[in-house]
């Protein structure tokens, strides 16, 4: 009887571990959400939104893909490492980056209503570009 309630006890202790162990998880660490959504290679419409707006607004300096140019970044490479909040910082406020080599100037589209308003969009098609789940070209809609 007392190595089964030892038993029991153990059991008991493991589950209280395991549960303090979920419950330290940062949040959306265990099932984080994707701001676009890809299906049979289809893209829902804020990811293709987000297409068009790229497309209106970014591919002459960004590239058509969003793979650089000799004159801006890849932002296929930047959105490994910037947050969203970074991301519309610096599309809302633009950047500057001063070198002895060279001189890069990202503008302002903060009062772009094309662009500011449909931020979420042209971030959520970035990320499907950075993460490999969309490729290159057009996308097909759902």
């Amino acid at each position: 009887m007392l190595a089964i309630r030892g038993l029991q006890l153990g059991i008991v202790a493991i589950g209280c571990a395991a549960g303090a162990l979920v419950l330290a998880t940062p949040a959306g660490a265990q099932d984080e959400e994707k701001p676009y959504s890809i299906v049979d290679g289809k893209v829902d419409q804020g990811t293709y939104n987000g297409w068009r707006r790229y497309h209106a607004s970014c591919h002459t300096c960004h590239g058509p893909d969003g793979l650089g140019s000799s004159y801006a970044p890849n932002l296929v490479d930047s959105m490994q490492v910037l947050s969203y909040e970074e991301f519309a910082e610096v599309v809302v406020n633009g950047r500057e980056n001063v070198s002895t080599s060279q001189q890069s100037v990202m503008p302002a589209f903060g009062l772009v209503a094309d662009v500011v308003t449909y931020i979420d969009d042209i971030y959520g098609y970035l990320e499907a570009r950075a993460d490999g789940a969309l490729g290159r070209g057009r996308p097909q809609r759902q």
